[in-house]
């Protein structure tokens, strides 16, 4: 349901090139669009970007050609390609543009580990994927909190778990991009941690 704080605004998902989660990306984008949200594909390569199913997803824009200034959000999506494919140099500088910016951004799945190597969230709450159980060596050399919670809302940064919290994620993103438009773009309400049910 579109609500008219947010409509039109305009929200990066960052995918993988090669083995993205086609869940976290697809039911997050749903739910954005049907709030109103036009929801930009962005990738480390233009063309298209094959999923963890092997599904193709069209790529709008590469990394490379975006301009902060041109969006409301910033979010990167897991899977297995995301570490090798967005964990570099030119998504850090995107993401600590988009912090400088005073915009929502933020990540789900394994991508939350991107976040806190371009150390862009030192001294903050954040969950993430941590089946591997190097989350919290990552987190605890980048001094992020972690949060055993399915998705985490701390100021303008949304983090998520996996694809079981996609919907919550894509939810949270229009909850914080709402708090913008409405002119309170700090966390007055306090740190919002929600479970999927």
């Amino acid at each position: 349901m579109a609500t008219k704080e947010i409509q039109g605004k305009k929200v990066v998902l960052v995918i993988a090139s090669e083995a993205f989660q086609p869940i976290e990306y697809g039911v997050t984008k749903d739910v954005l669009e049907e709030a109103g949200v036009t929801v930009i594909t962005a990738s480390d390569r233009s063309g298209g970007a094959v999923g963890t199913d092997n599904s193709v997803t069209p790529v709008d824009i590469s990394i490379d050609e975006l301009n902060m200034a041109d969006y409301d959000g910033f979010f990167l999506i897991g899977g297995n390609g995301a570490m090798e494919k967005l964990d570099n140099g030119t998504v850090y500088k995107l993401i600590n543009q988009a912090i400088k910016r005073h915009i929502p951004y933020g990540a789900i799945c394994i991508a939350t580990r991107i976040l806190a190597k371009a150390n862009a969230i030192p001294g903050k709450q954040a969950t993430g994927w941590n089946g591997d159980n190097a989350l919290l060596a990552i987190y605890n050399a980048h001094d992020v909190k972690f949060i055993d919670k399915d998705v985490v809302i701390y100021g303008l940064l949304v983090t998520a778990v996996g694809p079981s919290a996609a919907e919550l994620f894509g939810k949270a993103i229009i909850r914080t991009l709402e708090k913008v438009a409405l002119g309170n773009p700090d966390d007055s309400d306090g740190n919002v941690y929600l479970q999927v049910e």
